[in-house]
């Protein structure tokens, strides 16, 4: 491309000597056409690559479960077991897991589970995320936590995995559940 682009310009300054030439304009012509052809093609190439990346099988996944995990006397543990499918046969590296939980529309906690492993070949995974959430935070929530002693809560996970040859993509969850409040004999045990 750049080769013909400098004998473009070549031929350019010499237009005025070679204006009357037959082999000039089909030159000129023939250039234009390949110039045309080249974007096309590259165009192609990587709409077949974009089309090629959507329609291939990707690891789906789902939480499972979010359950109290641990009391301390600065917050309260949750568990999210998220349950995911790897349609390869071989493993895949998982970069890290994100995730926000959400409750009464406000931001309880958040955070990042960084190299959590990888994703077994042809099956099935159980990931664990660990979802600290302080006390203080809690007591905001009082009029939900006050009708039913539990949290309402929207739970957004995103894994962040790499696959071979395409790179890294995100595989968003998103759960929406209720999970119960730690009671005075859960101190004690």
């Amino acid at each position: 491309m750049y080769k013909c682009h400098v004998i473009w310009i070549k031929l350019e300054q010499k237009q005025i000597l070679l204006q009357n030439n037959p082999t000039f304009s089909f030159l000129k012509l023939w250039l234009t056409i390949v110039a045309g052809d080249m974007a096309s093609l590259l165009d192609k190439a990587k709409q077949f690559v974009s089309d090629a990346v959507a329609s291939m099988e990707k690891p789906e996944a789902s939480v499972t479960d979010v359950d109290l995990k641990e009391v301390s006397l600065g917050s309260v543990t949750y568990l999210a077991k998220v349950k995911v499918l790897n349609p390869y046969s071989v493993s895949i590296p998982i970069g890290e897991i994100r995730y926000v939980l959400k409750s009464a529309g406000s931001e309880i906690a958040s955070g990042t589970v960084p190299d959590p492993g990888s994703l077994k070949g042809d099956g099935e995974t159980m990931l664990n995320v660990d979802i600290k959430v302080p006390h203080s935070v809690l007591v905001t929530l009082v009029k939900d936590i006050g009708r039913d002693w539990d949290i309402d809560y929207d739970l957004k996970v995103t894994l962040v995995v790499d696959l071979p040859l395409i790179g890294n993509i995100s595989i968003p969850i998103t759960s929406t559940g209720e999970v119960k409040l730690p009671t005075l004999s859960d101190f004690f045990t």
